[in-house]
């Protein structure tokens, strides 16, 4: 009998985390969860030590440490061995690449999951990779590391993975065309945007995300990184990756081959579809049989078939983040991790009220205009890259 894979889980308490642990209830014969990772959400993470017994745990700090412990409060006489809890980056890092883990589940939101993705892929792991920003600081370096042990996560990337049989490289692919659904203001003028709220930012059409890249979506932000991690995943010049807005969502990317022919993959918006085919591949688990509310077949293609399947521009002078995105790319170097560190800035301030909507956009051009672009050869460079773009954007915003 095969042995479960063994898995680590960084971010276990966000939507990828929650979803990889749907899987690894519904498959408990394939995967086992050895490591769990999270900066917030204790009372989640405490229920997820509960049922999946991790080896390995990592929190935040020292407060959110004792407050895990406080939440678990095990008593000595119980069976159950009680996980090493570990804590900062430090405890981020020693989970990803803990001893006994084959496979690691990167999932913290932001540069903060630079690091960890890195100490996995030196460890020899193999890394779903659900952390795009790992890929837009430092791609060139993970992708020297990496050799074939990254799996793309994100549902885009995975799109153009299963057309590709499981493989990043394929000579025939002449082109990528990833879609986006256009996010709750799809059809906006730029003066529209200036009305936004924060509960209509986060109210998105067809996906359900976290706070931060639900935002990303709203601004288009989120397409821009995902065009960066692509031209570094498979390899492809700027102008061979194009963005389509598909409101139903339904096709999630298509690859374009030289011989003309294109692949589209299409299914549910659910990303336990990308997560398993991450894991799994080139094999396929039974998810609509694994009690996973997913539907069938029939009931998928009764939905979708029925309903045009049309494809937009993005107008890019309304959802400027987009443009920039493309362009931090093509200038390369310090410029992409410059554009990311400004929008995690700029986001949150967003989120905690502190900016409009449409000033996200300013804090972005201003942060990306101001600091010159440097080469990157190493992890600490594109670190220092990341931490002037923060101080910079800080100062950008309102007093």
């Amino acid at each position: 009998m095969t042995q479960p894979i063994k898995i680590s889980i960084l971010g276990a308490t966000g939507s990828i985390g929650k979803a990889t642990l749907d899987l690894v209830r519904a498959f408990p014969d394939k995967l086992e969860a050895l490591g769990l990772a999270a900066k917030s959400s204790l009372e989640v993470l405490a229920e997820q030590i509960r049922e999946f017994k991790p080896k390995v745990v990592s929190v935040g700090d020292q407060a959110a440490r004792k407050k895990l412990l406080d939440l678990l409060d095990w008593p000595q006489s119980l069976a159950i061995k009680r996980p090493e809890i570990l804590v900062g980056a430090e405890g981020l890092d020693l989970v990803a690449s803990q001893s006994g883990a084959q496979t690691v589940i990167s999932a913290v939101v932001g540069a903060a999951g630079l690091r960890p993705t890195y100490a996995a892929l030196v460890k020899g792991l193999k890394v779903c990779l659900a952390n795009k920003e790992s890929l837009v600081l430092a791609g060139e370096i993970l992708t020297q590391v990496a050799g074939d042990r990254l799996a793309p996560v994100d549902s885009e990337h995975s799109a153009i993975f299963q057309a590709l049989g499981g493989r990043l490289d394929c000579l025939d692919l002449d082109r990528l065309i990833l879609t986006a659904s256009g996010g709750p203001f799809r059809g906006r003028s730029f003066d529209d945007l200036k009305k936004v709220t924060r509960e209509q930012a986060l109210n998105h059409p067809t996906w359900s995300m976290g706070p931060k890249v639900t935002c990303d979506s709203a601004t288009m932000m989120n397409k821009g990184l995902e065009v960066i991690e692509a031209h570094h995943l498979f390899n492809l010049d700027y102008d061979q990756i194009e963005v389509l807005v598909h409101p139903l969502s339904y096709v999630h990317s298509l690859a374009g081959f030289k011989d003309g022919s294109i692949l589209a993959q299409m299914g549910p918006t659910d990303m336990k579809l990308a997560i398993a085919y991450a894991l799994s591949h080139p094999a396929r688990w039974p998810l609509a049989q694994a009690a996973l509310k997913q539907p069938s077949f029939e009931k998928f293609l009764n939905q979708a078939v029925p309903s045009p399947l049309t494809f937009e521009q993005v107008d890019r002078k309304v959802f400027r983040p987009l443009a920039l995105a493309e362009m931090a790319g093509r200038l390369g170097g310090t410029a992409p991790a410059t554009l990311n560190a400004a929008n995690e800035v700029a986001v949150e301030a967003f989120l905690a009220g502190r900016l409009a909507f449409i000033e996200i956009f300013e804090v972005l051009e201003r942060t990306l205009e101001a600091l010159p672009v440097q080469k990157i050869t190493n992890l600490d460079e594109a670190l220092a890259a990341d931490q002037r773009a923060r101080i910079k954007a800080a100062a950008f915003l309102p007093k």
